[in-house]
């Protein structure tokens, strides 16, 4: 790659311009070429109160990039015979199907649905957290399609900390961080030690208490700067047997341009293979990439949670640095367009099954103008509905669950649902959440099964 460096003379100018742009308080870019770390820039501010500079040494929050450093685990453990990639993970489901295996929870494909929890405090022993226990049981069979699932990694950590005696942490540091000579790697729900920090903001400039914990740390909680970061997505298969780094690579699709292998997201189609991660929580937009066929790896990391500057950044990098570089390759949603639903109007009554036990609700529809009222726990809101190629029904409501999880930072409550096909019944999730932290702190997605019947 001669020379393909001269086209990014004008990084700073163009990340200090975005950073503007978006609101965003800063912004780390490494470029890695053949193991050597040939561009590292950091610009605006690690921490807003404190008016501290950001710099190449700042470790910034990675969210879902830890996934891919767990997956590596997960491979080394492999190829040490403590664990078997094809064995299965028993998990709470239907007793009619099969456990999921390491494998297919590797790729998003073991059945559990969408959930997150944060748990944000100045320390350790602060407040409350959600135990995600009850919401860790598998929605489908496994292997029958691709659910970004955050459950998946944790029941992974459990079983790398069952095969291994150790916990999920310290194998990540003992057997992939320390053998790489990344030692500003760290997984945990704080970076610890003399390295600066960036201090997590929401998307309109405050700050995020400094400590956040979750339960499902092997797929949210890692740390890195970002030239670190880019060695890490450049060298993690020199840990692997060649077939296991072979596997990584076996992607399922997602979409037409991108499928998820064991941790990593691979791109599919013309072109040279792309490989990537993503990563967003409150406070935290980054990602990863990686181009093997020219041994470049290109990471940048902001500490914002919206994703616009990020994005803006990464697709002028890349498109600087990778001959027919396409966003498609490195992005993992489907296009599924909405449309009105096709359902008539009608009164539905059923439950929601939440860990405190079924709560009632009923819905009426009004096809004509696409609208749904929703009532429960004797409240009442309505909504806009549409349909997809995956849900009869979805709409969000106004309204809180009645339970004491939804009741820590989840006021919303969308519904997401299949008509069967003898027309009497509807079922699927209701998920409570929060949209985005425009105000307070980015919330928490508990999902839970959710029937009604025709009246």
């Amino acid at each position: 790659m001669p020379n393909a460096l001269d086209g990014l003379n004008g990084l700073a100018e163009y990340c200090t311009s975005t950073l503007d742009e978006h609101n965003c308080p800063s912004v780390s870019v490494a470029v890695v070429e053949h193991g050597e770390v040939v561009l590292a820039e950091a610009h605006g501010l690690a921490d807003v109160t404190a008016l501290r500079p950001a710099t190449p040494e700042t470790a910034y929050a990675l969210a879902s990039i830890a996934k891919p450093m767990t997956a590596t685990a997960i491979c080394v453990a492999a190829d040490q015979g403590l664990l078997d990639l094809d064995a299965p993970v028993p998990v709470p489901g239907d007793p009619d199907w099969p456990a999921p295996t390491v494998r297919q929870l590797l790729q998003h494909r073991g059945g559990f649905g969408a959930h997150y929890d944060f748990h944000y405090a100045d320390g350790p022993g602060d407040g409350v957290r959600i135990d995600a226990t009850p919401y860790a049981f598998l929605h489908r069979p496994p292997g029958t399609a691709f659910e970004y699932a955050n459950l998946g990694y944790r029941a992974l950590g459990h079983l790398l900390e069952a095969a291994t005696g150790q916990g999920l942490a310290d194998f990540v540091r003992e057997r992939v961080f320390e053998p790489l000579g990344l030692t500003a790697l760290h997984l945990g729900p704080a970076h610890p030690g003399p390295a600066p920090r960036a201090t997590r903001c929401t998307s309109d400039g405050r700050p995020y208490p400094p400590y956040c914990d979750t339960s499902h740390p092997g797929a949210t909680l890692g740390w890195a700067p970002a030239a670190q970061l880019a060695l890490f997505a450049q060298s993690y298969d020199r840990l692997l047997k060649p077939e296991t780094a072979a596997a990584v690579r076996a992607a399922s699709p997602v979409n037409p341009s991108l499928g998820y292998g064991l941790g990593w997201c691979l791109s599919r189609g013309a072109g040279p293979l792309v490989q990537s991660h993503g990563g967003g929580m409150g406070g935290v937009a980054a990602i990863v990439v990686t181009v093997p066929e020219q041994h470049l790896s290109v990471s940048v990391l902001t500490n914002s949670t919206d994703k616009a500057a990020r994005d803006r950044i990464t697709h002028h990098v890349l498109d600087t640095l990778v001959p027919g570089f396409s966003p498609e390759s490195i992005s993992p949603f489907t296009d599924d367009p909405v449309r009105p639903p096709n359902l008539p109007a009608a009164d539905w009554r059923g439950s929601i099954s939440t860990p405190e036990g079924d709560i009632p609700m009923s819905l009426t529809l009004t096809p004509e103008d696409n609208r749904a009222r929703l009532h429960l726990n004797g409240e009442s809101a309505d909504a806009r509905t549409s349909a997809s190629q995956a849900w009869a029904l979805q709409a969000t409501f106004p309204l809180q669950l009645p339970t004491a999880d939804a009741r820590i930072n989840s006021p919303a409550l969308s519904l997401h649902l299949r008509h069967d096909h003898g027309g009497h019944s509807l079922s699927g999730v209701a998920r409570a959440h929060k949209s985005g932290d425009t105000e307070g702190l980015l919330g928490n997605l508990l999902t839970h099964t959710c029937q009604l019947r025709l009246c």
